[in-house]
C-alpha cells in the first residue's frame, strides 16, 4: 500500500482527493489518495496514458485536471 501522506505532501495539486504530481518528463501522475490502488498517468495535454481507473472515474479526473491545472506549479497550462 503506497505511502498516502508522502504522495500528498508530494504532490503540485490535490482535487477532491486526488493527488496530481508532475514528474520529470511533464506528465502528471494522478492518485485517489482515498483508494491509491485508482491511478492514472496522464500527458501534459490531458490524455489519458495510463490507468487502473474506470472510464467513468478517467474522465472526472480529467476534468478536474483541465479546471485546475493553472494552478499546479511545474505544468505548463
Amino acid at each position: 500500500m503506497p505511502d498516502v501522506e508522502k504522495i500528498a505532501q508530494g504532490a503540485n495539486m490535490i482535487v477532491n482527493g486526488y493527488a496530481f504530481t508532475v514528474m520529470e518528463n511533464g506528465w502528471v501522475r494522478v492518485i485517489n489518495l482515498n483508494a491509491p490502488d485508482s491511478a492514472l498517468v496522464l500527458s501534459e495535454a490531458g490524455d489519458v496514458l495510463e490507468t487502473s481507473t474506470d472510464d467513468i472515474e478517467a474522465q472526472i479526473v480529467r476534468g478536474y485536471y483541465f479546471e485546475n491545472k493553472e494552478f499546479m506549479g511545474g505544468c505548463d497550462a
